[in-house]
């Protein structure tokens, strides 16, 4: 598709008003809304700080000194792939990752995100920077309203445990040229400890995201819709380093073992992989 055209399309889900969206969202997701309005900061902190998507899903950033390794991981990606390529921002929060994109040479770096506080956040980012190739539009994610085959790149940074993923799948596929990815970073939902920390701190998440974390039979069920790029595991005694940052170091380096461990790798924080459109049937 042509970017004007694009671009046509995208002016007209802008013209959708908030009220409007209100009316035809599930009570799922006017609960989804209504928690992350509450918690965007201002788009010029955010960037200013480097923080990644991931760092509201916790909601503790003490614990992200140690996720130095998958956020290069993830921006090096980036700068890989998105020169010359239309890149959705799939939920993008305060436009961190299509900023990103827009900055390396995406033709186009559309983001969408539920919250109208966090497309007004990311304008202003893209606005600050002078970006040209950006477009943030407030959508549902599960139904996103974009032409079929118009994106060549999705970015899902932290924000797939937030979604249906009947819906959001179908919908990335509906979305996706032949042969695009999507490159997805969320947390592992395996680690012991780590789930025992999301259980003393429920006030940090909503009630779906809270049993969504994603986990192997996500993936499995993603092979539905998607073939499987590369799966990478991070992070699995790093986390600690946030209680105690004088060992990061040292976790660092063992988990950079652990990490290439068939089973032990499961027990990572954080997961990366991409999912790639396959030829059509």
């Amino acid at each position: 598709m042509e970017i004007e055209a694009l671009r046509s399309r995208l002016d007209e889900i802008n013209r959708i008003t908030t009220a409007e969206w209100m009316d035809r969202l599930t009570p799922r997701g006017k609960t989804e809304l209504e928690f992350h309005d509450k918690t965007r900061e201002p788009a010029a902190e955010q960037t200013s700080r480097q923080r990644d998507t991931y760092e509201k899903f916790y909601g503790n950033k003490k614990y992200y000194s140690a996720t130095a390794r998958s956020v290069a991981y993830q921006r090096a990606w980036v700068e890989r792939m998105a020169p010359g390529n239309v890149v959705l921002d799939y939920a993008c929060g305060n436009g961190t990752m299509a900023l990103a994109a827009a900055g390396v040479g995406a033709k186009l770096a559309i983001g969408l995100d539920i919250s109208d506080v966090s497309v007004r956040n990311a304008r202003a980012a893209s606005e600050s920077k002078g970006l040209t190739n950006t477009y943030f539009v407030q959508a549902n994610a599960e139904n996103t309203m974009l032409p079929d085959e118009s994106i060549d790149i999705a970015l899902c940074s932290g924000m797939l445990h937030h979604l249906d993923l009947s819906y959001a799948f179908p919908e990335l596929r509906r979305i996706l040229k032949v042969g695009g990815r999507v490159f997805a970073v969320e947390a592992l939902d395996l680690n012991p400890a780590i789930k025992l920390y999301r259980m003393l701190t429920p006030d940090m998440r909503t009630e779906w995201e809270k049993g969504h974390i994603l986990g192997p039979a996500d993936l499995r069920f993603a092979r539905r819709f998607f073939d499987i790029g590369e799966v990478k595991y991070w992070h699995p005694l790093g986390y600690i380093g946030g209680k105690f940052p004088a060992i990061l170091p040292m976790l660092d380096r063992t988990d950079r073992v652990l990490e290439k461990i068939p089973l032990v790798q499961l027990m990572a924080w954080i997961w990366t992989f991409e999912l790639i459109r396959p030829e059509k049937a």
